[in-house]
């Protein structure tokens, strides 16, 4: 089974999960219907954006839809989604009682900017810089970080990514509060 066919199994079975039809989970998450039955039959490629406002309108992250997907090894973006700057590789979960911590590998595209949607209340981001140079965090004060710098911001309000001066290597981690899920 494909990433696909794998995130679209997820979408169902947590839409399902909270008791909602296509049509309310599409007018919640501003993704159409259309758009969600081809993501849920696995037809349609998940975007990173789109993946964002469904988990977020379903309360869960983002790894809830990517958990049964095989963990991507660092030198491949195989099993990856990408967004119009983002390319995020989900590597590990960690679920405890206080939260859920997503792992990503990313990569920004050189000259992109991808401004993110706000994730679930009490989401943190923090993007170590593994290469390249980074313009990242809220979207009325972004932070410039180069290698071996790491920059948190909270995520449940809109927030950036950009690579002005080449591809941007690093790994995000997403931090989702148990209290909110």
């Amino acid at each position: 089974m494909g990433l696909n066919d794998e995130v679209g199994r997820r979408l169902r079975e947590l839409r399902g999960e909270r008791g909602l039809s296509l049509s309310e989970l599409a007018r919640r998450s501003g993704v159409g219907k259309g758009t969600l039955s081809e993501l849920e039959s696995g037809t349609r490629n998940p975007t990173l954006e789109t993946l964002y406002a469904l988990t977020t309108a379903l309360n869960r992250p983002l790894s809830a839809v990517l958990s049964d997907a095989p963990p991507a090894r660092a030198d491949e973006h195989e099993g990856a989604v990408s967004g119009s700057a983002v390319t995020a590789a989900l590597i590990e979960r960690h679920e405890d009682a206080d939260a859920v911590t997503d792992i990503f590998r990313v990569t920004i595209a050189a000259g992109a900017t991808q401004e993110s949607a706000a994730h679930v209340a009490g989401t943190s981001e923090t993007l170590m810089i593994l290469s390249g140079t980074a313009v990242v965090g809220v979207l009325d004060d972004p932070v410039t970080a180069g290698p071996g710098m790491s920059v948190s911001w909270p995520a449940d309000t809109p927030h950036l990514y950009s690579a002005p001066h080449g591809d941007v290597h690093g790994i995000l981690f997403v931090r989702y509060s148990a209290a909110a899920l």
